[in-house]
């Protein structure tokens, strides 16, 4: 055979040439911005420590999608899998023979299962002892999710469906599991924009919320030292996540998957007999998903569908999302300082997002600039606690209104 041909062949089949010949008429230079800011989320991850777990999988995923002619991930397979007039209507097993890798990874999100298997790990890391010794902290984690409803009906002006605005609600929990759940039920072609910006924001906390907490509380109120909470026995710790999986399932059927992984998680950790199934959810289990999660959210950042003013929209109300459900927290947190007359310091209203514990260091470390003798971080635990359930709450209430 020709050793020209055979040169010729090597260069049309490579990405090199997808990339040249499609520059313009095939969207090759959306290839190149992809690939670009996915070299820009590698560095936030692996040089300034955002979220690496996370971010280093979803921007690897981003490089691997965006390779042309590589063929790990097939967005056309998934908009004929989401089309009922499609052969390939809900058909795993097509997906299975024609998708590629990352294809496959995408299926444990598409079923939500990657979702589910994080929560049982969250709940397995977890200690609800500050949420059940000061069960008002369940009010601070209720408002701390006003940002979701505000955020839904200014996507609702800004013209996304009812769905798409649910969906970008929930970034102002933060929390990506609750968001990824949610999403890809709802509206699956976000999922790329939403993850990351749900992510990205919960990496951000340290330089987000310290602003609107200084800007919303005083300077007296921010030196306030709450007394420490009683000792909760052991009954209660194992008894807590039978009760709120019981109440939160049948109330919000919806939210059974992620609260019921939750809880089981916790009482793995709880119960003093499972130590081994706790410490397989807590470590190995839970990197195994964190490595197939990512990289499978990383891979729907393909740049045809990424690259658009939508995407834009999306990363502002996720930002205003979730700055006003810091607000709402700290909102709370200041009446509950009125209605208790100085025994809650409001910064733990902060925590009330459910990011699990970065916010309570956040109000801890807050704390502590106002008054160095002042601890707050197992008080704060208790709406970051609260947080986590509320988000589960709030996206099994959208659910069940725009699941149908």
């Amino acid at each position: 055979m020709n050793v020209g041909a055979i040169l010729g062949k090597l260069w049309n089949n490579s990405g090199f040439a997808a990339i040249i010949t499609g520059f313009v008429s095939n969207n090759g230079w959306q290839n190149l911005v992809m690939l670009a800011i996915a070299c820009v989320l590698l560095y936030l991850a692996i040089v300034k420590k955002f979220e690496p777990l996370l971010l280093v999988g979803i921007a690897f995923g981003c490089l691997l999608t965006n390779l042309p002619n590589a063929g790990l991930y097939h967005q056309e397979l998934w908009d004929a899998f989401m089309d009922p007039s499609s052969p390939m209507y809900h058909s795993f097993g097509q997906i299975m023979r024609e998708g590629g890798l990352l294809d496959i990874f995408y299926i444990g999100v598409k079923t939500s299962l990657y979702p589910c298997l994080i929560f049982m790990g969250v709940g397995a890391m977890t200690d609800f002892g500050p949420l059940i010794s000061n069960p008002k902290s369940l009010l601070l984690g209720a408002a701390a999710q006003l940002g979701v409803f505000v955020a839904f009906f200014g996507a609702v002006c800004m013209g996304f469906t009812g769905k798409e605005a649910a969906s970008i609600g929930i970034i102002g929990g933060a929390d990506g599991p609750t968001a990824i759940f949610l999403t890809t039920r709802l509206a699956p072609h976000l999922l790329g924009a939403i993850a990351v910006a749900a992510y990205s924001y919960m990496a951000l906390i340290p330089l987000i919320q310290p602003p609107i907490m200084n800007l919303l509380t005083t300077p007296e109120s921010r030196k306030i030292k709450m007394v420490q909470t009683r000792n909760v026995s052991k009954t209660e710790k194992i008894i807590f996540p039978i009760i709120v999986t019981m109440f939160v399932a049948l109330l919000l059927p919806d939210t059974a998957p992620l609260i019921g992984c939750l809880m089981l998680g916790n009482l793995f950790k709880e119960t003093g007999c499972t130590d081994r199934l706790s410490d397989t959810v807590q470590n190995a289990l839970m990197n195994i998903v964190t490595i197939l999660l990512s990289t499978a959210v990383g891979s729907t950042m393909v740049g045809s569908s990424f690259l658009t003013a939508q995407t834009l929209k999306i990363v502002v109300l996720g930002v205003v999302a979730f700055g006003i459900s810091t607000a709402g927290g700290l909102l709370g947190g200041n009446v509950m300082c009125w209605a208790t007359k100085g025994k809650v310091n409001p910064l733990i209203g902060s925590a009330g997002v459910s990011a699990v514990p970065m916010a309570a260091r956040v109000s801890n470390k807050e704390g502590q600039k106002a008054n160095p003798a002042n601890f707050l971080l197992m008080h704060a635990m208790g709406p970051n606690v609260a947080g986590v359930i509320g988000s589960a709450i709030a996206a099994g209430f959208l659910l069940s209104v725009f699941g149908g």
